[in-house]
């Protein structure tokens, strides 16, 4: 399609300039728009006319404008038509509005003059623009004898003047894309900084043989970019001058002077020189604002804090609000904080390409649409979220701008000493659990130590012959203890030399994180555990509570296709710790939720505490792998019923069946009581217990395995002593006037209470620090329980035919002892046709426990001959002329109570029944028997000891297999104050139980057990 040779000239106003490329919006007057209209009307499509700016002085005429735009009308506006208006018929109020866009530079062949074409519009009848004949310029003119330099080849100055474009503009657009309040126009501002970064800028493309093709194509392009910037953002920026018409004068100077520049290399050199300028003139007006801004702030701090009497206003410091953004800070700041992480990653490696891959990714959707996370598209925003996700994770290969403190802790000798001193110093007891933390931190050491050597070996190796010669003798030595003497020594000398050398992260072997499980009542002290344990290591210590988590996306984390996804918990933990090593405490493991249409979150626990597994661990949100292989995974549960059997086989279980009351003694005199004491704002002068009455609040008000009633309840009294105290200062203060709380004695603070003597004989009628068992019940009102003498003594009213204690675990982890009552109950049937024989068992007890019974008595029936109940050994004991059932039943029947362990107790209590025989009430037992009368093993005996040595008991009847419990686990004051007795089968539980020849067995022969 041909150029047109002849355009309508359209008249610009002072100071407008349009060039190619831009698009602008103009007022034009009633005539001229008027015009503009008819020609709307004349053609079918969108009118192309010429738009010329107009001259500066327009009086003198001084220089008739000979350059122009052609530019197509995309829009015109009619004005409002008011009443006004069209009663007077004015028409120079009414303003048109049209919407033009540059096409091309063109020159005017006829001269034109601005004044006698407004004066031809205005008189004229019939409103109408003039026409004018126009030639289009040459785009591309490599060589101009005027700008060029002939010395230096004609590709060099392209290449120079495109790299001197591109570094002017892009501080140009930086700076008012920071500085600009309006997201449209940030987004401007960045879509055409992409733009220009596509600019080719090498020059070798230009010395190929159809160079001059690629040389046009990138110069044009160049030059055109060029036109677009002076057009865009030419005069938006802040006026430095004082007169605003200098301003004006000076803008419109340059843009015309673009105009008139036909060559695109010299255009490309002046729209440099222009961006140049326009960038020291913001930088300028930045500083003033800035400055103007911070005194305007301070002054009205200074204001405001003078008006509230603030006596620290005078010194002239601020506080800086964090919630307040940051002058300085842009989204620019974040996203080269985000590149600068990923240029730290190693190069190669799997997290690094996956970060460049989305920064590619993010920056190509910044260029189609601006900043802001990909200029506000939703794709944008997630490609964003998740880079700094990704970003904010401690990557093993990331460089490590300081050393990891506890690595040096790790390598002292000192370290196993000081670990096993913190775990001491936080809990008492425990001295399996803490023995396995000791096991674990000795190999940590020793792998750090092994480490640490080859590297040292390795880099002496290169600088230090003489140290690799010492490093060969201690490896050769004979000694194992001087070698490894020997060995920190060379260490040691060698560590200043290694640590001078900037690396990266050693890529550590380490040591495989052991997966502790730690199983226990509540208060035992499973979550303060693990964070002794990351004290001891120094490492950040974060909890994960898995109570009630239902989806196996709180694991894994969600995917970026879901909205508002994001990582998991594991990712979030290790985004908090900020490294790779951290103690990472997964607390009620037990109570995580069932398998559902959420997924299975405890099947995705299994990789997580897979060790072989859990180097690569995926999350679906970062979609990278994640190593965990370095974490020291630790969780907690109350049981281990509900966790499943591949989960429960991936961890180390740890049990902590409770404390004893001695136990519970230390830690309420070493820790719950000062604990207490500070809390309450008293000191250990005020608040002073008895051994007997902190034995009472442990034995009496609390029944528990942890320590949390037994917290609560000191607390309760120290509160009670608190008041006590105020109310003794009050008095003091009304009656002598001369001890009062804010009048403190000059060695002592305003808030100390100590400053009264507590041995002052006023004092001491007025407040009594001493707390008294005698007091307890008037603190803590009755006792619950009563393990003590009370009953006791409700034990010693006598031997009971039928009743036999046995040794149970309660719900909380307690262990204790319970009755087992048996009773003789008539069926009234005298003519022994089978009527009888059967047991009722009661007690709320579960399947197992009812066949514990059921065995029982099958036994006591097989053997009844043999114990003299019957005088046939094919009699049943329940039938006969006058025919019985038996009841048993356990106590306490709002309690559920099951399990393999009151198979003993019931036969014995069946015997006691049937044959009269009585067992003394100081006995207690435990165990399972098989129907061939066998007495098996059974759990908790620890637990049951300690409940029986509560109720005093003198005689513990326990299986012979479970003597290494007792053994390992009671203390040996307990095991020095009972007696253990332990049986392999009923014949010998009977006669523990009833004493030797109680029970007389009729079969004395030596009769043969079938083998079949």
């Amino acid at each position: 399609m041909s150029r047109p040779t002849k355009l309508a000239i359209l008249p610009l106003p002072y100071p407008i300039v349009l060039l190619p490329a831009s698009r602008i919006t103009v007022p034009l007057s009633a005539e001229v728009g008027e015009a503009l209209l008819a020609l709307f009307e004349a053609n079918e499509s969108l009118p192309v006319i010429a738009a010329v700016p107009a001259a500066v002085d327009t009086s003198a005429n001084a220089s008739a404008v000979q350059y122009g735009t052609a530019a197509r009308v995309l829009r015109l506006v009619k004005p409002p038509l008011g009443r006004s208006a069209l009663d007077s018929g004015d028409k120079q109020s009414r303003v048109y509005l049209a919407s033009l866009h540059g096409l091309t530079r063109v020159c005017l062949e006829e001269r034109y003059d601005y004044e006698k074409a407004m004066k031809i519009a205005l008189n004229s009848t019939t409103p109408k623009l003039l026409t004018r004949k126009i030639s289009y310029s040459s785009s591309f003119q490599l060589r101009d004898s005027s700008d060029s330099n002939p010395n230096v080849p004609v590709q060099v100055q392209a290449r120079e003047s495109i790299i001197k474009f591109k570094a002017a503009a892009l501080r140009v657009l930086q700076h008012m894309a920071q500085s600009s309040q309006q997201q449209a126009r940030k987004d401007a501002f960045y879509k055409i900084a992409a733009m220009l970064e596509e600019l080719k800028d090498d020059a070798e493309g230009l010395e190929l043989e159809d160079g001059r093709n690629i040389a046009r194509d990138n110069l044009d392009r160049a030059a055109w970019m060029a036109d677009v910037l002076v057009g865009s953002v030419l005069g938006q920026g802040m006026r430095t001058s004082p007169s605003g018409n200098e301003g004006e004068n000076e803008d419109w100077t340059d843009k015309l002077t673009l105009l008139s520049t036909s060559n695109s290399l010299s255009r490309l050199q002046l729209a440099t020189m222009i961006l140049t300028k326009l960038h020291t003139k913001l930088e300028v007006t930045s500083r003033i604002a800035n400055a103007v801004d911070e005194s305007l702030k301070l002054k009205e701090l200074q204001q405001s804090s003078s008006a509230s009497g603030n006596p620290n206003s005078s010194n002239g410091n601020t506080r800086h609000n964090d919630l307040d953004l940051d002058s300085n800070e842009s989204d620019d700041t974040e996203l080269m904080d985000i590149r600068r992480k990923l240029e730290a990653m190693e190069p190669g490696s799997e997290e690094r390409k996956a970060g460049v891959r989305e920064w590619r990714r993010l920056k190509r959707l910044m260029g189609a649409g601006g900043a802001g996370g990909g200029g506000g598209s939703v794709e944008g925003g997630v490609i964003r979220g998740w880079l700094e996700w990704f970003t904010a994770l401690p990557w093993p290969s990331v460089t490590q701008t300081s050393p990891i403190p506890s690595k040096s802790s790790i390598t002292t000798s000192s370290f196993l000493a000081e670990a096993r001193a913190q775990l001491d110093s936080d809990h008492y007891g425990l001295d399996k659990v803490k023995k396995r933390l000791i096991e674990y931190l000795a190999v940590v050491k020793l792998k750090e130590l092994a480490e640490l050597a080859e590297e040292r070996r390795l880099a002496l190796e290169n600088q230090k012959p003489e140290v690799t010669e010492a490093l060969e003798d201690v490896s050769g030595a004979a000694d194992h203890d001087d070698r490894e003497k020997e060995l920190q020594v060379v260490l040691r000398q060698a560590q200043p030399t290694v640590e001078n050398r900037p690396a990266r992260v050693r890529k550590s072997k380490g040591v495989k994180g052991p997966i502790l499980l730690f199983v226990g009542p509540p208060g035992t002290g499973k979550t303060s555990l693990g964070q002794s344990i990351a004290r001891a290591l120094g490492r950040p210590f974060q909890r994960i509570s898995l109570g009630g988590v239902r989806d196996e996306a709180e694991i894994r984390g969600h995917r970026r296709t879901y909205v508002a996804s994001g990582p998991g918990l594991i990712v979030q933990a290790l985004r908090k710790a900020g490294r790779p090593d951290f103690v990472c405490l997964l607390d009620e493991i037990d109570k995580i939720g069932a398998s559902n249409f959420h997924g299975d979150p405890g099947a995705a626990l299994l990789e997580v505490l897979d060790p072989e597994q859990n180097c690569n661990f995926n999350d679906h949100y970062i979609n990278v792998p994640i190593d965990l292989s370095q974490v020291l995974f630790i969780c907690t549960a109350n049981t281990l019923e509900t966790i499943s059997a591949p989960l429960l086989d991936r961890c180390e279980v740890v049990v902590l069946p409770g404390y004893t009351y001695d136990e519970k003694l230390h830690i309420a005199r070493r820790f719950l009581l000062p604990k207490q004491l500070k809390t309450n704002g008293l000191t250990q002068e005020h608040v002073k217990f008895t051994e007997e009455a902190l034995k009472a609040v442990a034995t009496r008000y609390t029944r528990e395995a942890g320590v949390r009633t037994l917290e609560r309840s000191i607390g309760s009294v120290v509160r009670f002593k608190a008041v006590e105290w105020a109310e003794c200062l009050d008095a003091i203060e009304a009656q002598e006037g001369k001890i009062s709380v804010n009048e403190a004695s000059p060695h002592s603070t305003s808030t100390d209470l100590s400053v009264i003597n507590l041995e002052h004989p006023t004092k001491t009628a007025l407040y009594k620090p001493l707390v008294q068992e005698s007091e307890l019940e008037a603190i803590l009102g009755i006792a619950r329980w009563d393990d003590g003498d009370e009953s006791l003594a409700e034990r010693n009213r006598g031997s009971r035919r039928g009743v036999v204690y046995g040794l149970v675990v309660m719900g909380q982890g307690e262990g204790g002892i319970l009755p087992v009552e048996t009773i003789v109950v008539p069926t009234g049937n005298k003519s022994g046709n089978g009527e009888g024989g059967r047991l009722r068992l009661t007690g709320s007890l579960g399947d197992v426990i009812k066949e514990s019974g059921e065995l029982a008595l099958s036994w006591v029936k097989t053997h009844a001959y043999d114990l003299g109940i019957t005088t046939s050994p094919f009699h049943d004991p329940l039938k006969g002329p006058n025919s019985i059932d038996i009841h048993l039943h356990l106590p306490a029947g709002a309690q559920k109570k099951d399990g393999p362990s009151a198979g003993v107790a019931m036969t014995c209590a069946l015997v006691s029944l049937l044959t009269g025989a009585c067992v003394p009430t100081d006995v207690a037992m435990t165990g399972e028997i098989t129907l061939r009368g066998r007495v098996t093993p059974v759990g908790g005996i620890k637990e049951k000891v300690l409940g029986a040595h509560r109720a005093q008991i003198r005689k513990v009847i326990l299986p012979y297999a479970n003597r290494k419990d007792v053994e390992h686990d009671v203390a040996l004051e307990i095991r020095n104050a009972m007696e253990f007795v332990f049986v392999r089968d009923l014949q010998e539980a009977l006669e523990a139980a009833f004493g030797k020849g109680v029970i007389g067995w009729r079969s004395q022969l030596n009769m043969l057990e079938s083998r079949l």
